[in-house]
Parts: C-alpha cells; sequence; structure tokens
C-alpha cells in the first residue's frame, strides 16, 4: 500500500502549533493512527478521553478497529485530536449556572444522562438541553458577572458509578465548596426580587411559546455536530412532563430544581391559571421560602434505613396482592355506584341555551343521564363513556361555581360537555370519578377515595377563612407580594391588596412540612388545564393559514390562531402509526378509525415534533419492574427518525 501524508491538529498543544503530520496507508486503522499521534506528540499524560473529530464531515471516528479508508478519510480530511469531554455552562431551572464536564462525543440523550449522573438527578429521560434564549445585556449589567459554581475537577470515573454519602453523590462531599454546590442543587432558591421577575421573557401569546420548542437540542446527534463548542452556555430542564416514581427520599436534587422550573413557569406566565390558583401558589412560595431557611434539606435518610423500608414495602404490596379474600372480590365485583342531579350544558358555538337540570348516573367508565330520578329505571337520553376524555376543573370557590368541563373523544373531533355540581362535596365526588374514568378506571378502583381526599383538601386550600389575619405575625404583613405572583397581578392589584388575600390562601398551607409543601405545589401545577403542552406553530396539509399544535404526555391538540380555541384532540393511544418525510419536512400521522392528519412545521425543525411525540410514547412504556434500567434503543427508535437508524 502507498503511504501518504495525513496531518491532524492537536488541542493539547495549543491553538498556535502547526498540524502534526503523519505517514499513513489507506489501511491504517483508526487507533493506529492515535498510537502514532501520541508517541509523536511526546506529552505523557492519559490519552483515554481523546478522540478524532473530522471536521468536513461534522464526524468522531469512533470506531477505533475501521480503517481510514473504511472512513473514507484522504489526505485533505482536516482532523482534530481532542478530549470528548469538554467544560459546558449548564443554565438550571433554578436561575444557576454550573460548569462541569459533559461528553461532547456521544448522543445529547446520553449526555444528559451522565450529567443527572453527576448532580444526582434520576430518570434523565425528562431531561434535555436546549438553546438558551439571549438576553438583553444593559451597559451597567457588564461588571455583573454572574456565579458559576465549578464541577469540572469532579474525576469522571466517579460519574460513571457514582456512591452515595449521606444521600448525596460522594464527590460533593469532597470540599467545603462541592457541599455549597449541592446545597444550590437541593435547596430552593429565595424568592426572585420583583425587578428580576420583570427583566426576564415572557412570552405574550402562544405563539411566543412555540417559539422556545424550537430551541431543543436534537436527542440523538451530539453536541459538536449542533455546533456547541467548548464552554458554552446551554440550559438543562424537564422536557417531558411525566414524572416517573418521584421519591422525596431520593430524589431531592429532581424535586428542588422541578418545582424551580414550575415555579418561574407560572411568575413568568408560561402557563395560565386562575386568580385564586395564584394566591395559592403564591402562599406556597412563601411558606417555601420560608421553611426552607429553618429546615434547609428535603428529608435524605440513611441508606440502610431506606433498604429495610423498600423491602417492608414490597413485602406489603405481594401481601396485599395475595389476600384478597372471597368478600373483597364480592365488592369488586360489584361496583360502587354514583346518583345525583347536576346540571348540564353542551357548549356549541352560537347558543343560548343554559344549564340543564337532569339525573345522572355513573357506572363503570361511564355517565348517563336522564330527565328525572323516576326515569332512570328506563333507557337515558344520552350514555357518554369517559375512556379517553380529557377533564378540566373550573371552580371558583368565592363564586360558588363548580364545573367539570369534559372533552370526549369523537370521529370528527371533540364533543364538549360541562357539567354543573351544587357544591364542593358533590364537585369532589363527580370530579375523582371522571378522572378515573378518563384512565379506563371504575368507582370499584382502590384510589378512588384517596382522589376525593386531594380534591377536597385542594378546594380546602383555597377557601379564604374571614378574620383569620388576626393571628399572623405582623412581621409577616411585610411579605413582598410582587415576588410570589406573576406581572399581571403587580398592575392589577397593589401589594397591600394583595397581602392579606396571600397570607389568607397561607393559613391553609402554613402546617405542611418543606416537601410537602413542594409536592403540594408540583401537584397543583400539573393540575392546571394547560399543564405539559408543548406548542408548535404548524401548517396543516391542505390549510392556507398558520396554527398550533399542542402537544401534551397523551395527545396532540389542534388550536385555531384566531380564536385561540382548542379545535381537535388526537390521543396517543389511538395512534396507529406516525411518520416524517424528510425531503419535504412533513409529518404525517394515522388514527384508528382512518383518520389521518398531515402539516408541516413552521417554528420548529419537524424532527423536534417527532421527537416530543416518540418521546412521550416512550415515557408511556415505563413500568416498575424496568424501572431501573433505561431502554436507550427503545427512545432512540421511537425518537431518531431515518438519522438514528
Amino acid at each position: 500500500m502507498a503511504a501518504w501524508d495525513l496531518s491532524v491538529t492537536v488541542e493539547d498543544l495549543g491553538p498556535d502549533a502547526p498540524p502534526v503530520t503523519l505517514s499513513v496507508t489507506s489501511e491504517l486503522h483508526v487507533g493506529g493512527v492515535i498510537l502514532k499521534l501520541v508517541e509523536k506528540t511526546q506529552i505523557k499524560r492519559d490519552w483515554s478521553d481523546h478522540a478524532l473529530w473530522w471536521e468536513q464531515k461534522q464526524q468522531w471516528l469512533l470506531r477505533t478497529a475501521w480503517t481510514l479508508e473504511k472512513y473514507g478519510i484522504h489526505a485533505d480530511a482536516r482532523l482534530l485530536f481532542m478530549p470528548q469531554h469538554k467544560p459546558l455552562r449548564l443554565g438550571l431551572p433554578n436561575g444557576m449556572t454550573l460548569r462541569l464536564r459533559a461528553c461532547f462525543s456521544s448522543p445529547v440523550f446520553q449526555t444528559v444522562i451522565g450529567i443527572c449522573r453527576m448532580i444526582n438527578i434520576r430518570h434523565p429521560e425528562e431531561l434535555s438541553l436546549l438553546r438558551p434564549v439571549e438576553e438583553k445585556k444593559k451597559k451597567k449589567d457588564k461588571d455583573l458577572a454572574e456565579e458559576i459554581y465549578d464541577l469540572t475537577e469532579v474525576p469522571l470515573s466517579s460519574v460513571s458509578r457514582p456512591c452515595l454519602y449521606n444521600g448525596m453523590p460522594a464527590h460533593f462531599a469532597d470540599t467545603p465548596q462541592m457541599e455549597n454546590i449541592y446545597k444550590m442543587l437541593s435547596v430552593t432558591q429565595p424568592l426572585p426580587a420583583p425587578e428580576v421577575i420583570a427583566k426576564q421573557y415572557r412570552p405574550a401569546s402562544v405563539v411566543d411559546k412555540a417559539h422556545i420548542n424550537g430551541r431543543w437540542l436534537d436527542s440523538s446527534r451530539c453536541l459538536m455536530q449542533q455546533g456547541i463548542q467548548e464552554n458554552d452556555r446551554v440550559w438543562l430542564r424537564f422536557k417531558y412532563l411525566t414524572f416517573y416514581d418521584i421519591d422525596p427520599k431520593y430524589d431531592v436534587v429532581r424535586l428542588t430544581l422541578l418545582y424551580e422550573q414550575a415555579r418561574w413557569a407560572i411568575l413568568l406566565e408560561d402557563i395560565d391559571c386562575t386568580e385564586e390558583e395564584m394566591m395559592l401558589f403564591g402562599a406556597l412560595q412563601y411558606h417555601i421560602s420560608k421553611v426552607s431557611q429553618s429546615e434547609p434539606q428535603m428529608l435524605s435518610s440513611s441508606a440502610a434505613m431506606d433498604d429495610l423500608e423498600s423491602a417492608l414495602q414490597s413485602l406489603e404490596v405481594k401481601m396485599e396482592g395475595e389476600s384478597s379474600s372471597a368478600s373483597e372480590m364480592l365488592e369488586n365485583m360489584t361496583a360502587p355506584e354514583l346518583n345525583d342531579y347536576l346540571k348540564l350544558f353542551r357548549p356549541k358555538r352560537l347558543t343560548l341555551k343554559g344549564y340543564k337540570q337532569y339525573w345522572f348516573k355513573f357506572q363503570d367508565t361511564s355517565i348517563s343521564y336522564f330527565k328525572s330520578k323516576e326515569e332512570s329505571i328506563g333507557e337515558p337520553i344520552q350514555q357518554i363513556n369517559l375512556k379517553g376524555c380529557e377533564v378540566a376543573p373550573d371552580v371558583n370557590i368565592s363564586a360558588q361555581k363548580f364545573l367539570i368541563k369534559l372533552l370526549i373523544p369523537a370521529p370528527e373531533g371533540m364533543n364538549e360537555v360541562y357539567l354543573r355540581c351544587e357544591n364542593e362535596h358533590q364537585y369532589a365526588q363527580w370530579m375523582a370519578a371522571c378522572r378515573l374514568a378518563s384512565k379506563g378506571k371504575s368507582l370499584a378502583d382502590s384510589s378512588f377515595q384517596s382522589e376525593i381526599r386531594s380534591i377536597s383538601s385542594f378546594l380546602a386550600m383555597q377557601k379564604s377563612s374571614p378574620g383569620s389575619h388576626g393571628n399572623t405575625p405582623a412581621n409577616d404583613e411585610s411579605i413582598d407580594t410582587h415576588s410570589l405572583v406573576s406581572p399581571r397581578y403587580h398592575k392589577k392589584y397593589k401589594a397591600k391588596q394583595l397581602t392579606p388575600r396571600i397570607l389568607d390562601a397561607y393559613q391553609n398551607v402554613a402546617q405542611l412540612s418543606l416537601t410537602d409543601a413542594v409536592m403540594r405545589f408540583l401537584q397543583i401545577w400539573q393540575a392546571l388545564p394547560d399543564f405539559g403542552l408543548a406548542y408548535v406553530v404548524v401548517r396543516f396539509k391542505g390549510s392556507r393559514k398558520d396554527e398550533v399544535l399542542g402537544i401534551a404526555p397523551n395527545r396532540l391538540i389542534r388550536i385555531d390562531l384566531g380564536v385561540g380555541d382548542v379545535v381537535k384532540t388526537w390521543r396517543y393511544n389511538n395512534m396507529k402509526q406516525w411518520n416524517v418525510n424528510w425531503d419535504i419536512r412533513q409529518m404525517a400521522i394515522e388514527f384508528e378509525g382512518n383518520v389521518n392528519i398531515a402539516f408541516s412545521c413552521v417554528t420548529a425543525d419537524c424532527k423536534i415534533v417527532h421527537e416530543f411525540i416518540g418521546g412521550y410514547i416512550f415515557m408511556l412504556t415505563r413500568s416498575r419492574e424496568k424501572s431501573d434500567t433505561l431502554n436507550e434503543e427503545l427512545f432512540h427508535k421511537l425518537t431518531g427518525g431515518h438519522e438514528a437508524l
């Protein structure tokens, strides 16, 4: 074989050093090239993390047994020899910045797994990286260099096999500085100053919200292939909002960062909520910030006790499974029924008819209604199966309004039905029944009573108790309400109008522990109707105008930009297949009942939309038995598209 010269730039020799020239043949494998390089540079160091990057092809040469010929490398190739792990500045949901060594050569999905391992977050598949929104820098801000928490000294070996010490990864116990970083990750941040909130970017419309989703990085390609360089800044965020198996014992960092992401979504009006909910969110934030100063750490107990506890729990579950006696079986066969007078309304455009009272019967996962109780022996006016429907609350306690909004899937779109309840007790029962039925569970399900309790306690939190501010300490009156609610309420109310309302809501949560308060905040956030929706502007096939597609954990939503209404909903469990025509960048999805939709994406690459849908379907495949092992291959199959195969 004829020998030829290959020149390689070695990053460790400095930016001005000339490339190293090697005499090679096309039969030489990549490992041999690296060996020659190392011998020629004569630098004594650990080269195990180094690899070759082919600049023209934007590709790492990671298969060291492949020959240069197999890769297609000739004398004109520009190769760089550099470490695969490089420093990256990571913006966290709490506004802080971490500097750590991340992998620039593996797919972003694996890079995120490595980052989460380093900072102790379980279920890294729920997070991803995105390009930050550029903030406008004023001249006077230039002197304020942001504080960076540095983790670049953590050895990579301790990240691949982290061992826990006192509930935190051992590398955080090395020095006081490292402990300080872990504290920043695991303790909620103090309340932001109102001017900090005002300075942040706030989306003004659904289209604004759609633009942020064009910034997600591609999970199946590496950082280098996406133009991310050493020391660049990216954001780490929860992307798939289906949180699997949250356990405050093991998930201190995960819970804290999730709370921070939820809090900023509410403060910056990324997600809509009612005024009463906003006051409750404000009260919970106030309580959490107050308690976290006195008991800074969420629970993390000793490992031995945890093992014992989990062993006992699994034993309990087994016993429960085995001990279903005949009487219990009978009970399950005769499911409880729910019957009552409710008011029904079908909102169709241009109707002026109001609510009408009917006698309702709830059985299995269906609602039937009759003109009156006496007629309930005969045929119902209509029977509605709630399996797979959307259930949204519309409650205003001070106005005594208790509405359940049902969106029921139908071949031509979604049928809307509103049920109006008389009081809290009735609302809690029917709302719990509707929520269970939408998941395909009947009233016999063991979670029915706990669902009722959780709805009732949420309603109790929003109640105002007259004359209760008398017993709040005087120093509480100075709470900075503008740090607790979104800017819309700063304009609408003066601080002295907001204070009593937030303190009123605070009465109902003041007794919660830190962990309970954070969990409650997240539960209420997850119960908001728009929770988990990621928007993209799309153009449907055959349509002449742009519309918005909302991607949720269990469904897709079509929104008309003109009126801002949901026109149509499609659920993943009715989806037969979806594919992308990569040449014309168009997505086509087929649902049961011969429903086909196709659209091209306007504000995001169609790979991002493809990945969102595939990612959510992947999240639905996770199960308890396999919760420790992550099926990475399946994730790439569902999200990668043709590039991944």
